[in-house]
């Protein structure tokens, strides 16, 4: 065999090399070209909203969308009080993280907060648990929360310390069962066995009686915390207390206090104690109720005066009253941010919220105080007609006192008609810079000393919303204040008296349905996952039987869930109507906010009553993660 010459070893070599070198030069050529590329992308690229941050990814967490069409799931409603941080919150099974707009605050950011916002669902220092029956999800929100209050301290306008102070003096100590027995040791200490050989019968202001009720509570309704009681009154029978006390929930973040009044029936042991035999139903002791409110009057025709409204019991704690600004010197010395409307006007509700926070954190980063319109535009999402309502009241939606306390708000027709007086009584008019773009940053108008600073949102869609504001750089110095934001006061009464109507012992079951059950491109499974007997036989595999079993739904039929009633007892949202008729404490509240007009209760106040009573639940069964496998917000969306 003949072997290669040497010419021929020397002639291939040089070609294997080469090739070797040209492969490794390609592949460093594309390795440093993809380095240039990926720098380049790190150094230019401004996201929307920087979420690596503490206080914009909560944001995100109430939004889960960044654009403007906010289409997110309207069965849910989220608000500042259900983030809140609780000193011991009881999270119950089955929880599930549900999208769409919900707020909260930690201690720490409380102490940081200015005085002036509020829903959303009360004031923040204090808070105590509020929602704790919110998901996973939410649970580790407030850690995040609390990294922002540097940056709200340093936008805080002043006064806001005036809240830190005064909060913890406006918390009341709960009734704890150590209390109890302290007092029971001086009540037994101070008695004479004489005393005791007299006691024959009941007697209502006996503070050993009291003492009786608040064991009983205790032992009784283990999901609220009991706040304060006031002395017992006689009932109808010898042997029957009424008693009235102020609660909050455990699972509710917010420091709001509500009320309850019971009718007691009590035995006396042989030792000479008080035992509770029997208590009566949510409101039955009817003796200890507050007085009733005189109802406004008018003259008629022939001279005789006829009631506006039904008498009700008022709720003496909302004081939802517009601030105003006072004297002219007051007004003068103010420093304001003034957005006119926008293209965010009367659409929806998460949409409204998104902008109208942006603009409060603006105004908190500026130092100003910020010019709020109370009026608002119903989208027809969630009104009763299909179409866009106009002439809706904050107020009906959401708690103005404690977003005033929080915030540094004014209203718009006080602020406006405080402009123009001095305008009209001062040569030298109020400084005012006009702001016609959103492309001038809040970080270009921090150093601005005029009076008003006016943001004018006349461009077309979408660069007259007002979130747009808060995009790009400006994403990194403005933290929209969600813990501003709580619920109705009026709208949480409503909750609190259907979950006290079930002893605050029940389960839940959400179903979303509606349009999402008739897409079948995006939820293929959702309609038939939801149907009345496959509910049946998901919800029998979680929640005992003869459970008090309450409904969230947007399925519009009624007697829907009724194969249902014959394994729970099963509560829908309809089946307490009265709460808001003509003759409730809502209707009557509402109708003298909105000058003597009745106010409907429509399609956003169901669901946010919905949420809260669904909320309040020890266990809670959920259309996407337990009825169906769909995703929430469409196939191939998990």
């Amino acid at each position: 065999m003949r072997k290669p010459s040497k010419e021929s070893e020397l002639s291939t070599e040089p070609i294997g090399q080469n090739l070797i070198k040209l492969i490794s030069n390609v592949c460093f050529s594309v390795f440093v070209l993809s380095v240039l590329v990926f720098t380049a992308i790190a150094i230019t690229y401004q996201p929307p909203d920087p979420w690596l941050e503490s206080a914009p990814s909560l944001t995100k967490l109430f939004t889960q969308t960044e654009n403007a069409t906010f289409k997110t799931d309207d069965s849910i409603i989220k608000t500042g009080e259900d983030l809140l941080s609780a000193p011991a919150p009881a999270t119950p099974p089955a929880l599930s993280p549900t999208p769409s707009d919900l707020a909260a605050t930690p201690p720490a950011t409380i102490a940081a907060t200015p005085p002036a916002l509020s829903a959303t669902p009360p004031v923040l220092a204090a808070i105590p648990p509020a929602m704790s029956a919110s998901p996973p999800a939410m649970a580790a929100t407030p850690p995040a929360l609390s990294a922002t209050a540097p940056a709200i301290v340093a936008a805080t306008p002043p006064g806001s310390a005036a809240l830190a102070a005064a909060s913890p003096a406006m918390a009341a100590n709960p009734v704890a069962e150590t209390m109890i027995e302290k007092s029971k040791e001086k009540t037994s200490n101070s008695s004479l066995k004489s005393e005791c050989e007299k006691l024959k019968a009941v007697n209502c202001s006996d503070p050993r009686l009291l003492l009786a009720v608040k064991k009983f509570n205790l032992k009784t309704f283990k999901s609220i915390v009991f706040l304060e009681y006031q002395t017992p009154v006689n009932g109808t029978k010898q042997d029957e207390c009424d008693v009235f006390w102020r609660f909050r929930n455990r699972k509710e973040k917010s420091w709001r206090k509500y009320r309850d009044f019971r009718r007691f029936q009590f035995g006396i042991t042989e030792n000479c104690t008080y035992k509770v035999m029997h208590t009566g139903p949510w409101h039955s002791g009817i003796n200890a109720r507050p007085p009733r409110i005189r109802p406004n009057t008018t003259r008629s025709s022939g001279g005789t005066w006829k009631p506006k409204l039904a008498p009700s019991i008022r709720d003496e704690e909302i004081n939802d009253t517009i601030p105003t600004l006072g004297s002219e010197t007051n007004f003068r010395k103010g420093k304001y941010l003034y957005y006119a409307r926008g293209g965010d006007y009367c659409k929806g509700m998460n949409q409204y919220l998104w902008s109208f926070l942006c603009g409060l954190g603006e105004a908190m980063y500026l130092n100003r105080t910020f010019v709020m319109d109370l009026n608002l535009c119903l989208s027809a999402t969630y009104s009763l007609t299909n179409k866009d309502e106009e002439g809706k009241d904050f107020r009906f939606y959401f708690d103005f006192e404690h977003l005033k306390e929080t915030v540094s708000v004014v209203g718009e027709s006080e602020f406006l008609r405080d402009w123009k007086k001095w305008d009209k009584g001062h040569k030298r008019k109020v400084p005012v810079k006009k702001v016609k773009t959103h492309k001038v940053t809040p970080m270009q108008l921090k150093k601005d000393k005029g009076t008003i600073i006016w943001r004018q949102f006349d461009g077309p869609e979408p660069e007259n919303y007002w979130y747009r504001v808060c995009e790009g750089q400006a994403a990194k110095y403005i933290h929209r204040p969600w813990h501003a934001i709580w619920k109705s006061k009026r709208l949480m009464n409503i909750v609190t008296e259907i979950s006290g109507r079930m002893d605050w012992d029940f389960d839940a079951l959400h179903v979303v349905r509606g349009e999402k059950a008739r897409n079948k491109q995006l939820w293929p499974h959702l309609d038939s996952d939801t149907s009345p007997e496959a509910i049946l036989v998901k919800v029998k595999e979680m929640v005992q039987p003869w459970r008090n079993l309450y409904i969230a739904t947007n399925e519009p039929f009624y007697n829907y869930f009724d194969n249902l009633r014959s394994h729970y007892k099963v509560h829908l949202l309809d089946d307490y109507k009265e709460l808001w008729s003509d003759t409730s404490e809502w209707y009557n509240e509402t109708t003298m906010l909105n000058n003597g007009k009745p106010v409907e209760f429509d399609g956003y106040m169901r669901v946010a009553v919905d949420t809260e009573v669904l909320y309040r639940s020890k266990i809670r069964v959920e259309t996407f993660y337990n009825l169906t496998k769909d995703c929430k917000d469409g196939i191939n969306t998990c």
